[in-house]
């Protein structure tokens, strides 16, 4: 059962974090959804169980998109709103067709995920244009984001909420930047937010025990944790209970 769970875990895992560097995800949140997730308690807890997963095995799955699909991209949010219209294509040479499309390597940054001192931090190389009034505006440049993991109780998810910090970019006139830079960064963080990692029935038990003609139930109280040395440590915590089969 040990290996069955760790599945379960581990392409929750994956799936909310390639959500994170493909922008598909559940629709926008007005408000972050649940409570931040606290880091593990100094006494440990009873009933836990830990899963680690490493900056490394990421930025392989990362890469393998880039090298054998085609590179995620989306419309620019010229509202600052979500869209509906989210596909992947690649932007046509010397078009104007309005979308960021992420690039593997570009602006003296690799797209990549970093997990280490208590933070989960993505430098975003991209692409795109900018169709207004005055024309079209091409141009590149790379975006720095952080995702903070939380915890919904009332449906036992841990979910993630993305926040653009800083964008740059290359080369721009200012005014136009000053144009295009909050579209950008609008962009990024309304395309997917929030992020959902693990829910509720992938990490909860339902057992039924034969010999005891009962039911082992465990849901899930917490999620606590813990970013260090180039891991994701999570600490599903379980209150554990039994009943009679029905």
């Amino acid at each position: 059962m040990g290996k069955f769970l760790i599945g379960i875990l581990l392409g929750g895992v994956v799936g909310g974090l390639i959500a994170f560097f493909t922008f598909v995800g559940v629709p926008r949140a007005v408000q972050a959804p649940g409570a931040p997730i606290q880091p593990p308690d100094a006494n440990g807890a009873p009933g836990s169980a830990e899963i680690v997963l490493r900056q490394d095995f990421f930025n392989e799955i990362l890469g393998t998109i880039f090298r054998d699909m085609q590179a995620p991209a989306f419309p620019l949010a010229v509202s600052g709103g979500a869209t509906d219209d989210f596909r992947f294509e690649h932007t046509q040479a010397g078009g104007c067709d309005g979308r960021i499309k992420l690039l593997q390597e570009g602006s003296g940054v690799r797209t990549g995920l970093r997990l280490d001192n208590n933070a989960i931090s993505a430098p975003l190389a991209f692409s795109g244009s900018y169709n207004s009034m005055f024309g079209c505006y091409q141009f590149t440049g790379w975006a720095q984001a952080n995702l903070e993991l939380r915890f919904e109780a009332s449906q036992q998810a841990v979910l993630g909420t993305i926040n653009v910090e800083t964008v740059n970019l290359d080369g721009v006139d200012p005014i136009v930047g000053a144009l295009v830079t909050p579209l950008v960064q609008n962009s990024l963080n309304s395309s997917v937010n929030p992020v959902q990692i693990l829910r509720g029935d992938q990490i909860a038990l339902n057992l039924p025990i034969a010999s005891t003609g009962g039911t082992l139930r465990a849901n899930v109280s917490d999620v606590r944790s813990e970013i260090k040395d180039n891991a994701m440590h999570l600490y599903v915590i379980y209150g554990f209970s039994g009943a009679p089969v029905q």
